[in-house]
């Protein structure tokens, strides 16, 4: 056989406890991150079956770039609003905002900009984030917008009101937003 890669055809049950044990993360972690569940990583651990498939490639990529798995860790709330900046079912960018102060955090899992929801900025300012607000929903100079308002049961013309009854789903784009209040609304 002619192969192209080196990736393992298989890995043991230990090599994967030991990979796991250096990353620092528990069964039920490791399983997040891979996204299989506990019981499975729990079998493969003691089992003496070897594991084959995708997790054969994914286990050398990260024993090769432990440090990426940063990459893919949700930070810690810093505020009490939390938006998920989604293109489809994939996180692109989680934004933390505090109103009352006018703060704004954020952290991106992709390097293309085009899926940033701030583009090149990487410290985006309140300013950017009320833009970036007004971008995920119908502008404030729409034809008949008071219709539009009604229909959405809203007083008045709110960008995060509107997203939260829209999940800032624009007509066009597979991008939306999802908002968890930390502590209720």
């Amino acid at each position: 056989m002619n192969r192209k890669f080196v990736t393992p055809d298989s890995m043991s049950g230990d090599e994967i406890k030991i990979l796991r044990k250096e990353l620092g993360l528990t069964q039920k972690e490791f399983a997040q991150l891979i996204n299989v569940s506990k019981p499975t990583v729990e079998r493969w651990e003691s089992g003496n079956k070897p594991v084959t498939g995708p997790m054969t490639l994914l286990a050398q990529i990260l024993k090769m770039y432990p440090e990426h798995i940063e990459d893919f860790t949700i930070p810690e709330q810093s505020y009490r609003l939390r938006m998920w900046y989604m293109y489809e079912n994939t996180v692109c960018t989680i934004i933390d905002v505090d109103e009352i102060h006018r703060k704004v955090k954020i952290k991106n899992f992709n390097n293309n900009i085009m899926y940033c929801a701030f583009g090149v900025k990487q410290k985006p300012d309140f300013h950017d984030y009320e833009e970036f607000l007004e971008s995920r929903c119908f502008p404030r100079t729409r034809d008949k917008m008071k219709l539009m308002l009604q229909e959405f049961d809203l007083p008045f013309y709110d960008p995060l009101m509107i997203i939260e009854k829209t999940a800032g789903r624009v007509e066009g784009d597979n991008f939306w937003l999802k908002i968890e209040w930390q502590g209720g609304v």
